[in-house]
């Protein structure tokens, strides 16, 4: 099992690279992403590899970052993608967009990659999802954003034990008293001054 080769690169074939280790020169297929920042022939390169094994023959799939090889993996392990379709799909965006593309369920973007349908979107979307919100692929945007202050003052007095009704009414009610932009904490003290009729 071949992980890592490091050496020189001595010819650019299509979606592949020869790379010269010490005089062996192994032809190494990458995605788009990877090869626009390999250097140019005679540079000096690290890509790190998957060694894919077939009855008639042993083909080396490699990424110049953590990020895209993590998500290799996590492609083929999606039913009816093999090597060839997880590189193809690598190559449509860089591993970062294409994580939070397949968490957030963007099929309409999945499916103007080259070579993937409607169907394969679907199955990336279901199968991938869950695994990419525990993976360590880096930029995959998982956080929700921030509350606005009305979010947080409503989510808060429900929290306090008041009815959704009751706090939406109160939150209204504070607006309009303190204006739309005022700190949480008086939003907070003006309800709670209102709930309890307080003058």
């Amino acid at each position: 099992m071949i992980a890592l080769l490091s050496g020189t690169v001595v010819e650019r074939r299509g979606d592949a690279v020869v790379i010269d280790v010490q005089g062996v020169g192994y032809l190494v297929h990458l995605s788009l992403q990877s090869l626009g920042k390999l250097p140019p022939e005679g540079g000096r390169a690290q890509v790190r590899c998957y060694t894919h094994v077939r009855e008639d023959a042993l083909q080396l799939f490699g990424f110049v970052s953590a990020d895209e090889e993590e998500l290799f993996h996590l492609l083929i392990s999606v039913s009816g993608v093999g090597p060839r379709l997880a590189q193809n799909i690598l190559s449509g965006m860089p591993a970062a967009e294409l994580a939070t593309a397949i968490l957030h369920g963007e099929h309409a973007r999945l499916v103007k990659i080259n070579g993937v349908g409607r169907k394969t979107a679907e199955r990336l979307v279901l199968e991938l999802k869950d695994k990419i919100k525990t993976s360590g692929v880096a930029g995959a945007r998982t956080s929700q954003p921030p509350p606005t202050l009305n979010e947080a003052l409503l989510s808060a007095l429900v929290n306090l034990g008041y009815r959704p009704a009751a706090a939406e009414r109160t939150a209204e009610t504070v607006r309009r008293n303190l204006g739309p932009k005022a700190a949480l904490e008086d939003q907070l003290r003006e309800a709670l001054r209102l709930i309890s009729g307080a003058p």
